[in-house]
């Protein structure tokens, strides 16, 4: 289903925010089911305070919704709501989506697996040289991956370089509303990319004010679009460390490439390994390890002299599910004691029968 004029117009009721928006369309359905809702309806289903439920009864959000469209139509943007196919189905599942993004490209680069690169704006010849290494094996082990990052300077402009290298495409996400780009001087980067069959992205419409807090929110969408976000070089107070963050919240791997304990420039990925935030990755095989792609190049390991589990591991291994699950979250669905727990999950990561990730979180295997 393309996007509709509702999914914009959801967008512009700011009283709602994000996670407003995405819980109104999770119980009605639609954008277009909210606006066709009552007053009661939004009360009761949902919710919402009488202020936003006349707000939405109001149909208010369509106006700007339609000039907004009309921008779009005018300078070859695609808006892609929660009801288009073409929504990134992993950020899909964050509860701090956005109601529509916009596009410019390759709308279809927003639906494929990705991986995130990000990093300081001062990144040192070595960053440089570790994030063309990475990407590059990437294109020879997964190379229908998407790389994400935001079209900064530094780290974030080398990964998008790295990737047009490697013939992979590549999406970032900008902070301000297209079909400008910033900075102005990744212009001919951003054309690059899109030529190259990859896309740029933004959350901001055109009505929407400028202003440089846009960056924080903008790293949550690198985050959520990936199955894992890579920071490849950052100091102790990079802004590529909220990226990091909201990949950690979001329950998706975090991976970091260690630096030298002198480089201030590597503090903060040093940081995030040293305190189980982040795995430890020095090529492409580390990342697609760690998240466990199967690429079928080997046999499986033999189970031989693989000890059973007992009862009370079984029933704590039948808890987990696909992804990864917090400790706390084990906690307190188990009903175990904190100690009993951690003797359990130690005894099943022995076994083989999960394994421990950044962030007090584990995995079946």
């Amino acid at each position: 289903m393309p996007t509709s004029i509702y999914d914009i117009a959801i967008s512009f009721i700011h009283a709602l925010g994000p996670k407003g928006a995405a819980h109104l369309v999770e119980c009605f359905g639609s954008a277009e089911a909210v606006y066709a809702a009552t007053a009661e309806e939004l009360l009761l289903r949902a919710e919402l305070n009488d202020r936003i439920a006349r707000m939405i009864v109001a149909k208010e959000g369509m106006r700007e919704a339609e000039r907004e469209a009309d921008y779009c139509r005018r300078n070859g943007i695609v808006p892609v709501g929660l009801s288009d196919e073409a929504y990134p189905p992993l950020m899909r599942l964050t509860p701090d989506h956005p109601a529509v993004i916009y596009v410019c490209g390759n709308v279809e680069a927003m639906r494929r697996q990705a991986i995130a690169f990000v990093g300081t704006r001062n990144m040192t010849a070595y960053g440089q040289q570790m994030c063309g290494r990475l990407i590059s094996g990437l294109s020879r082990m997964v190379p229908d991956t998407v790389i994400v990052s935001g079209l900064a300077f530094g780290i974030d402009a080398a990964a998008h370089r790295a990737a047009l290298e490697a013939g992979m495409t590549t999406v970032a996400f900008v902070a301000n509303a297209l079909p400008r780009v910033t900075p102005p001087a990744h212009g001919r980067l951003a054309a690059e990319i899109i030529a190259a069959g990859g896309a740029i992205a933004s959350e901001v419409s055109s009505q929407s004010p400028q202003n440089g807090r846009l960056y924080i929110p903008r790293n949550r969408l690198i985050a959520s679009m990936s199955a894992a976000t890579v920071v490849v070089e950052s100091p102790e107070s990079g802004g590529s460390l909220s990226t990091a963050a909201f990949a950690d919240g979001y329950a998706r791997t975090v991976m970091a490439v260690p630096g030298r304990a002198t480089d201030s420039r590597s503090d903060g990925t040093n940081a995030l390994i040293r305190n189980r935030k982040a795995a430890l990755v020095t090529s492409a095989r580390d990342i697609v390890q760690e998240l466990m792609w199967d690429l079928g190049e080997a046999p499986a390991e033999p189970e031989r002299g693989k000890l059973p589990l007992s009862e009370e591991e079984q029933r704590l291994l039948d808890r987990f599910g696909e992804g990864p699950v917090p400790e706390e979250e084990l906690l307190q669905a188990s009903g175990l004691t904190a100690g009993e727990l951690s003797l359990l999950l130690m005894n099943l990561e022995l076994s083989g029968a999960i394994r421990r990730l950044p962030g007090k979180r584990y995995q079946k295997m």
